[in-house]
């Protein structure tokens, strides 16, 4: 493997709240010592329930929002060194693709006015060139010329959202934080920027960060997967195995959940659902002490609650933070 294009060292994350009329300060732990890489050219999937820290991490990234601890590598070099003036070429190399296109497009200005504002900010380009750039990424992302004119109002959810990729695109950059892009989609659409996005890849050698709640979408993109929980993560893995052999409870439980059109599957994931627990994820300003998962989880015992689990290594190429892994392994086969 190459050496990482991103790397994100036991990154924390905390937001100082306050909260009543004595005005009580209250820390929230969004993201907990999380670490992973994404490779030139790769995709690693971030999934959980939502707020579970998904979008924090994106933001710290994006430098968005602090890290209140940890690092974040680019190119190998740490994206905060120069204080909290961010480079402008970080800015053009780390772009960002949110989940709602209407609330981040400019209602006002034309799809054309928009992708020449992000080009000229990173780039001199005017005139005739300008004007085929912007040609030249609405034909990338299967937008025609003329729909350079028209404003986000006027087109369909999908439009808008291949807008946003356009925008994202246009200054060439080299990873995309990609923050829930089609769970505002139908299904039918969903796939088919899913799928732009792959093409997009492959053409370009594009990185990118998918964050999602649905592992069924994150695993048609995903190299990688890690899955997060209370803004920790609870297992990390080739995609194809975090999807086809789920070893974490928090990750059965996430698959178990989710709907598919095969009648068989389906039947499946029902079955394993009436098994599951039904209660809510802990309010994350008062987790629970030792494995956070331990209040939904039928494993749990009071090892579970002592203390929190360290990651173990499955197969060599996957981690799990569970105390109870090899019980729930033995149950399972």
């Amino acid at each position: 493997m190459s050496a990482p294009l991103l790397s994100v060292e036991n990154l924390s994350v905390d937001f100082h709240l306050k909260r009543g009329w004595l005005a009580r300060s209250l820390t929230l732990s969004a993201v907990r010592g999380v670490s992973f890489a994404i490779e030139p050219g790769r995709t690693f999937g971030l999934v959980g329930e939502s707020g579970s820290g998904k979008s924090t991490i994106g933001r710290a990234i994006l430098r968005l929002a602090e890290p209140s601890a940890g690092r974040i590598l680019f190119d190998g070099a740490d994206i905060a060194a120069g204080g909290r003036r961010t480079p402008l070429a970080y800015r053009r190399d780390v772009q960002v693709v949110f989940q709602d296109p209407l609330s981040s497009l400019n209602p006002r200005q034309s799809v054309g006015t928009t992708i020449a504002q992000a080009i000229r900010r990173h780039r001199r380009s005017s005139g005739a060139a300008l004007e085929k750039e912007i040609a030249g990424v609405l034909d990338s992302v299967g937008l025609a010329t003329w729909q350079a004119k028209r404003h986000p109002h006027e087109l369909s959810g999908g439009q808008r959202q291949r807008v946003a990729i356009a925008r994202a695109l246009a200054v060439r950059p080299r990873l995309i934080v990609c923050d829930e892009p089609v769970s505002a989609l139908d299904v039918s659409t969903q796939s088919q920027v899913i799928n732009l996005l792959v093409d997009l890849q492959r053409e370009r050698g594009l990185s990118y960060l998918f964050i999602a709640h649905n592992l069924d979408v994150v695993r048609h993109i995903s190299h990688s997967i890690g899955v997060l929980y209370l803004g920790r993560l609870v297992e990390v893995g080739p995609a194809a195995r975090v999807y086809g052999a789920p070893a974490h409870p928090y990750t059965r439980m996430l698959l178990a959940s989710t709907l598919v059109a095969d009648p068989r599957v389906q039947a499946e994931r029902s079955r394993a659902r009436r098994t599951l627990p039904r209660s809510e994820p802990p309010s994350p300003l008062a987790p629970p002490p030792g494995c956070a998962f331990h209040t939904r989880c039928a494993w749990a015992d009071e090892t579970c609650r002592g203390g929190a689990p360290a990651f173990c290594a499955r197969g060599g190429d996957r981690l799990v933070a569970c105390h109870r892994l090899e019980e729930i392994e033995r149950c399972a086969h």
